[in-house]
């Protein structure tokens, strides 16, 4: 023990309060754990509800009703003086941020968990330290979830400094619309978030090093963003590597393309580096334990979220795969369940994902070729939402729904879908999934009329070769 520090012991201690530590904790207390939360954050929630998810959506949506407002003509709808205020949108955007991380404190205080502030380390593998203004709190405890999340991926060349250069949190908080944004990196953060800063009338461009966007996904996916990015006025530079930037008023990024001996000089007065993200497993004091990470510092678990270390747990991000909120949800529910002595395994057949640019991008399952390289021979039906008539009553017909099944048994395999509010869509396509349901199952389930969601049911029929709609 450090001399001047406090001791404590638990049954189970939960490092990181994000979307993964605070539901383990709660669901470790409503099992009859006595559990300690440590988040070294004023605010439990993690990066989800702090600065990612939630106040990303709120501003997109802000961003919505502004170019809607300025494309409404043609349904003979006209305003006048549209303006942003960007301090009272950020301001309605942490309000959002606030009642929901208090939310998240009043349901670990219902359930009993005790949320220590602080940033933790371990000394070993049943023991660690929190360090606190105060002093610091050793920690004893006979169980630990590590849920530490990931944090930006930094980019040589590109120091953040928050006034320039800016990652995805600061990108959340400008209090004025910058007159010219680069976005460096093509992934679903800088494209949501330059899409929603070309809306509130940035000159947007977009540099990827990469030669297509999403590349992993179905290739129509990326057309049809492409086709919507070029017709919102966003420049996408494709095989661009961002070299460097010059300060300035503006300041320059330059970049050169991969393949070619071709070089750009891009004025920007906000520069966004969003190019992946990486764990926060280091600083942890892991080796202190024994617990192995993979070659990417991710930390290595089986499917009941046990590391290498008898009693070490960890979930969400910090284990890599998906980084989504949701797989930590469930990931966090399994920990805690087999802490407790319950059968619980992750063996989820289908975890959802969803890109909110304009128009959203939401996958569940496999891919076409995924399917086929898994060794499946498939089918597949597509349905264009130009032929949807709800999609036309909401003014928003670019997109699809497209189905891939196994093509002798006619079990569906996977969901790829392109439009308005298709994220809503894949709970549906995810049950499908998970019930291992056949194409017949849905095509002969009535969907109302008109919905967006009749496009999940005509793509169906449309894998069965009994389109009628198109």
């Amino acid at each position: 023990m450090v001399v001047g520090s406090v001791s404590r012991g638990c049954q189970v201690v939960v490092i990181g309060g994000g979307p993964g530590g605070y539901v383990a904790a709660i669901r470790l207390a409503q099992l009859g754990k006595d559990v300690l939360l440590v988040e070294r954050a004023p605010r439990l929630g993690g990066i989800c509800l702090n600065e990612g998810c939630i106040p990303s959506k709120a501003l997109i949506h802000a961003a919505d009703l502004v170019h809607e407002a300025g494309h409404s003509q043609k349904m003979g709808v006209s305003f006048e003086g549209v303006s942003v205020d960007m301090p009272t949108m950020i301001g309605w955007k942490n309000g959002i941020v606030e009642r929901l991380t208090g939310g998240v404190s009043h349901l670990c205080k219902k359930s009993g968990v005790e949320v220590m502030q602080g940033e933790a380390t371990f000394v070993s593998d049943r023991r660690l330290s929190v360090s606190q203004e105060e002093g610091p709190v050793e920690v004893e405890f006979e169980q630990a979830v590590i849920a530490t999340g990931s944090s930006p991926m930094e980019l040589t060349g590109f120091p953040i400094d928050g006034e320039t250069v800016i990652g995805p949190r600061e990108a959340l908080s400008l209090q004025e619309v910058p007159q010219r944004l680069v976005v460096i990196g093509a992934g679903y953060i800088g494209l949501e978030l330059g899409t929603v800063y070309r809306k509130l009338g940035a000159k947007v461009t977009v540099v990827e090093f990469l030669p297509e966007i999403f590349p992993t996904m179905d290739p129509e996916v990326g057309k049809t963003l492409k086709r919507s990015l070029k017709k919102l006025g966003v420049k996408l530079h494709l095989s661009h590597q961002a070299m460097t930037f010059e300060p300035g008023s503006p300041a320059t990024v330059i970049t050169a393309h991969r393949d070619k001996d071709e070089a750009l000089r891009i004025e920007a007065d906000k520069v966004l580096v969003s190019i992946g993200r990486v764990a926060n497993s280091k600083g942890l004091g892991l080796e202190e334990t024994g617990v192995a990470t993979d070659d990417k510092a991710f930390i290595t678990v089986n499917d009941r979220m046990q590391t290498n270390v008898p009693g070490i747990y960890a979930i969400g991000d910090v284990v890599g795969g998906a980084l989504l909120a949701h797989k930590a949800y469930q990931e966090a529910k399994v920990a805690a369940e087999v802490i407790c002595g319950e059968p619980a395994v992750f063996d989820s057949v289908a975890i959802p994902a969803v890109v909110y640019t304009d128009p959203e991008i939401a996958v569940a399952g496999l891919g076409e070729t995924e399917a086929r390289e898994q060794g499946h021979e498939v089918v597949t039906g597509s349905f264009s939402f130009k032929a949807s008539g709800r999609a036309m009553t909401l003014n928003a017909t670019d997109g699809f729904i497209k189905v891939i099944a196994d093509a002798e048994t006619k079990q569906l395999l996977g969901v790829v879908a392109v439009g308005k509010g298709v994220s809503e869509l894949m709970g549906e396509a995810t049950l499908a999934l998970e019930m291992g349901a056949f194409l017949e199952d849905i095509a002969f389930t009535i969907h109302p009329h008109p919905t967006m969601s009749e496009a999940v049911q005509e793509a169906m029929e449309a894998a069965l070769g009994r389109a009628v709609h198109q």
